[in-house]
């Protein structure tokens, strides 16, 4: 009976460390890659559905369901040794491992992306700069053209206007002659 108990507490021992390891890939993951505190909630409620579901298992099938206060104080003592004992070297290598892989994904995009920056720099010149092109100048033609209308308009709306009054001014002169003939011709009879 204690063989088996040692043997339950070394297995939850396990679990501990299993555990703790699980908890630094979590960490891991929150030191490599910034994520909002959503993504965090989320990888928190993982982290516990994944360690309620180990340590159900565990107890399971290796105490036949039945719980005892020393698989609780295995699993304790087991993070805390993985705590103490390899997660800092663990962290600190798989983080630099993962800004490696960074650096090289990073590269590799860059690489892929060169040709495809390329290929849209030429395009915007082959068919963007042409249509700019075109669109400015037909934008300038037509303001000459406007403004040319427009002082053309101008011009003869004052041509108009100057008719219009040359034309009142000689109405004006016609009535002044025809009164004038008309005072010349009552004098003229009064006198004679």
């Amino acid at each position: 009976m204690v063989t088996n108990q040692a043997y339950l507490f070394l297995i939850f021992v396990i679990n501990g460390l299993l555990i703790g390891f699980i908890f630094d890939v979590f960490r891991i993951l929150r030191i490599s890659f910034k994520t909002k505190d959503f993504v965090t909630y989320i990888q928190d409620i993982i982290f516990w559905l994944i360690t309620g579901a180990i340590v159900l298992y565990s107890i399971f099938v290796f105490n036949n369901g039945e719980i005892r206060f020393y698989m609780f104080l295995g699993i304790g003592i087991g993070v805390i040794l993985y705590i103490i004992l390899f997660s800092k070297y663990i962290i600190k290598f798989t983080v630099k491992l993962i800004k490696i892989f960074k650096n090289i994904i990073h590269k590799f995009l860059n690489i892929i992306f060169i040709p495809i920056t390329f290929i849209k720099k030429l395009l915007k010149k082959i068919f963007f700069k042409p249509i700019s092109f075109i669109t400015i100048n037909l934008e300038k033609f037509s303001t000459k053209i406007l403004k040319n209308f427009s002082n053309k308009l101008k011009i003869k709306n004052k041509e108009s206007q100057n008719e219009v009054s040359k034309k009142k001014a000689s109405k004006i002169k016609n009535k002044l002659l025809q009164k004038s003939t008309i005072l010349n011709k009552t004098n003229r009879q009064k006198s004679a």
